[in-house]
């Protein structure tokens, strides 16, 4: 039973730190671009230039926010500001949702691992006492082994838990904040947007 609980923590482990690295280099990412081309937008004069400069980033949330825009007014015969305001939060929040996803998984982890791990050290002592009581002598050196075998699965248990906790959180926040640049510029694109039609 203990090597299958640590066989069980392995796993979450492994996939916890398949998300860590994952995320890392998604929301890096994210985050450069966005830069980037939040630099280009504050330089730009003209619609066209945006349109040109946004093909460079398109790793960017923002990006596709603008993309959504461009054809949401390409399809329209007269511009309608709430419409073009509608299909961007629209695609806001589908970025987020997208750089959310298996954040679920790492928190899953960080919950249920160290119970995951208690469980194989509880399960383990019982199987050390259930032994010493049928040993012929009670010494601390005949059940000893077994309790120090059963508390590695509690060790494991929080070694899977602590990265996929700090990792989460991380990951959070830095969502968080490019979903709060999304906002913000989405709200800058209209006025852009407004100034362009001389609306």
């Amino acid at each position: 039973i203990a090597k299958f609980v640590l066989l069980i923590l392995l796993l979450f482990s492994i996939a916890s730190w398949a998300i860590i690295f994952t995320k890392e280099r998604a929301t890096k990412l994210a985050q450069q671009k966005s830069a980037q081309f939040l630099q280009l937008f504050d330089q730009a004069t003209r619609w066209a230039e945006l349109h040109t400069g946004s093909v460079n980033f398109k790793d960017s949330p923002l990006v596709a926010i603008f993309q959504a825009a461009n054809d949401e007014m390409q399809k329209q015969r007269q511009l309608n500001l709430d419409a073009v305001q509608r299909v961007m939060q629209s695609v806001a929040i589908r970025e987020t949702t997208k750089l959310e996803q298996s954040l679920g998984w790492l928190a899953s982890t960080a919950s249920a691992a160290p119970f995951i791990g208690l469980f194989g050290t509880v399960v383990g002592i019982i199987i050390a006492f259930q032994g010493l009581s049928q040993a012929s002598t009670a010494s601390i050196q005949a059940v000893a082994p077994g309790i120090a075998e059963a508390l590695i699965a509690t060790a494991a248990g929080i070694a899977a838990a602590v990265p996929a906790v700090l990792a989460y959180n991380h990951y959070l926040n830095r969502i968080k904040l490019l979903a709060a640049e999304m906002d913000s510029f989405t709200l800058r694109l209209l006025n852009f947007i407004e100034r362009e039609s001389g609306q």
